[in-house]
C-alpha cells in the first residue's frame, strides 16, 4: 500500500505508528502535541501547523525513520486522515 502526498512516497504496510498532532509554539519552544491538548490550550499557545506522523521504527525503539506531512488547518489534516484511512481499510 503506497500513499503519496506532499512529494512523499509512504509504504503504509511498514508503518508502526500513525497519529495526528499539532505543532505549537509556547514560551519560545516548539513541540508536537495531541489535537485534544491543542484544542484545550488554543488560547495559550500558537498552533503553527497540523501534522500527520508516520513512524516506521519498532515500538519501544528510538525514532529514526519518520515522515511528517504538514497542514495549515485542522480541516486539511482531517481530510488527509480520511484519505489515508481509505488505503488502510
Amino acid at each position: 500500500m503506497i500513499y503519496e502526498a506532499q512529494g512523499q512516497t509512504i509504504d503504509l504496510s511498514k508503518i508502526t505508528r500513525l497519529y495526528p498532532a499539532a505543532t505549537v509554539i509556547a514560551g519560545g519552544e516548539t513541540a508536537h502535541v495531541s489535537l485534544e491538548w491543542a484544542d484545550i490550550k488554543e488560547n495559550e499557545v500558537h498552533i503553527s501547523a497540523f501534522i500527520l506522523v508516520f513512524d516506521f521504527d519498532a515500538l519501544g525503539e528510538e525514532i529514526k525513520s519518520r515522515v511528517e506531512l504538514n497542514y495549515s488547518t485542522k480541516e486539511e489534516l482531517i481530510d488527509a486522515m480520511k484519505d489515508v484511512a481509505q488505503y488502510l481499510n
